[in-house]
């Protein structure tokens, strides 16, 4: 039999679970990113404690222990969930911090005229963080975002040593089975994160000359 009969669906099967895992935990973790973005500038003093608590813990964990803790520990404690939503969670608890880090980064370049202006036309805070602070913030914060997103595509590997086939976990099966083809193995292992990287590094630089805002 051809092993690449084998190794070509068991790759795709891998790169799909692989899209999976960044796509939901990308979205994710940019809306609870943000979420904590907020609450880091809230002028509620609980608010802020929580979200700097989160973001200074999950940014200084291992994420092979953030791993470890989602798929063994909450299933000893009882919680019964298939491995892969299990590697999405912490996938997003551990990005989500990131995400909040950059968009503070743009918070703080935007003129504080600006806040200064919506509260004067009577915006309470919610309103002139969604309304006038944020977006201004996501303009300036695209590089990052993305940077942070290409990130996250490598750090979906540490999901295939948790029982999770995706294109790591592909490639650690298949080493193992055709030990002889253990080169173009990886190598087409390494194309297939490409397939996902350069395309985002090109749209970062697109986006950045439309939409970031110029200081």
């Amino acid at each position: 039999m051809d092993p690449w009969s084998i190794i070509i669906p068991t790759f795709w099967d891998g790169f799909r679970t692989t899209l999976l895992l960044l796509v939901t935990s990308g979205l994710l973790a940019l809306v609870l990113g943000t979420l904590l973005a907020a609450m880091r500038i809230s002028p509620v003093a609980t608010l802020r404690t929580v979200s700097a608590v989160w973001t200074e813990v999950a940014r200084n964990t291992p994420l092979t222990l953030v791993f470890f803790f989602f798929a063994f520990v909450l299933p000893f404690l009882g919680l019964r969930v298939p491995f892969v939503p299990l590697a999405i969670a912490a996938l997003v608890y551990y990005t989500a911090p990131f995400v909040a880090e950059a968009l503070r980064s743009g918070v703080n370049g935007v003129p504080i005229g600006q806040a200064e202006a919506a509260r004067s036309i009577g915006l309470g805070f919610s309103q002139t963080v969604s309304l006038v602070v944020l977006p201004q913030a996501f303009r300036m914060t695209i590089p990052p975002l993305i940077n942070v997103f290409i990130a996250l595509t490598k750090n979906t590997s540490v999901a295939g040593g948790f029982f999770v086939v995706e294109i790591f976990g592909a490639t650690r099966e298949l080493t193992n089975e055709f030990g002889n083809l253990v080169v173009p193995i990886l190598l087409v292992a390494a194309g297939l994160y490409l397939v996902v990287t350069v395309p985002l590094g090109l749209m970062a630089a697109q986006l950045e000359k439309r939409l970031v805002v110029r200081r």
